[in-house]
């Protein structure tokens, strides 16, 4: 069954809906781990890490904290797999540079990228929402098996730049942003409090069930939900030589 969806937006998730959770959790956690400690100690002055400091003292409730300290707040977090905003700059540092020089290379399901060209030349704007950071999405769509994805997308939100991923209002303000009505805006995701956020602020939503992910026995009331993106049609309302038209 192909779900079809008239819309001149879409909005993906990263982690189980164009990717495999077990890459980012295998991959890139221990990359990061790995590199917290040098960040911490050899750029303390860059701009983005001592923004991220402080944010980490705040929610630490440490006003003076050492780079140790930090460190260990980052790797309790990492080990909870909390979206907690700091630690996605961070991890979206280290992940820039380890995608720069060549260590890191994403990975996205073979369905995905074809989709994506498919939607991008039909004229529909394609949009990233993920709770790491706009610089690790950055990264991760610029560094692909199939080469430089970025000039697919639009635009990238974030906690930071647009709020929690599981709140209403986080998708009202993305909405706003990119100057779509809601109801013109498609959530790709296979996270059910997600999916639920982005149908109460209007938008029209498709939970991803992908084998082997977190989330796949998930079928939340009134969602429909597809296996992969080959089982997706999404068509800018404007082409009318699509097929179905």
């Amino acid at each position: 069954m192909t779900l079809r969806f008239d819309v001149e937006a879409v909005v993906l998730d990263i982690e189980g809906t164009t990717s495999a959770t077990g890459f980012v959790v295998d991959v890139l956690y221990p990359y990061s781990r790995a590199a917290f400690g040098a960040l911490l100690a050899e750029d303390a002055d860059e701009p983005e890490v001592r923004r991220a400091v402080d944010q980490i003292r705040v929610l630490i409730g440490e006003p003076e904290p050492s780079a140790a300290r930090v460190e260990e707040a980052l790797n309790s977090w990492l080990d909870e797999d909390r979206k907690v905003t700091p630690l996605k700059t961070l991890q979206g540092i280290v992940w820039a540079r380890g995608f720069a020089s060549g260590e890191l290379v994403s990975h996205f399901y073979d369905d995905v990228v074809p989709a994506l060209r498919r939607w991008h030349g039909g004229g529909v704007g394609l949009h990233v929402y993920s709770s790491g950071s706009v610089a690790a999405q950055r990264a991760w769509f610029g560094h692909t098996p199939e080469g430089d994805l970025l000039p697919l997308l639009d635009g990238m939100f974030d906690t930071e730049n647009a709020g929690p991923k599981q709140e209403t209002a986080s998708y009202r303000t993305i909405a706003s942003a990119l100057g779509v009505p809601a109801g013109r805006i498609l959530f790709l995701s296979d996270r059910t409090a997600e999916l639920t956020a982005a149908r109460a602020a209007g938008w029209q939503t498709a939970g991803l069930r992908r084998s082997g992910e977190p989330y796949v026995a998930e079928d939340p009331e009134g969602i429909p939900s597809a296996r992969s993106f080959t089982e997706i049609t999404v068509v800018h309302p404007a082409d009318r030589s699509a097929p179905g038209h």
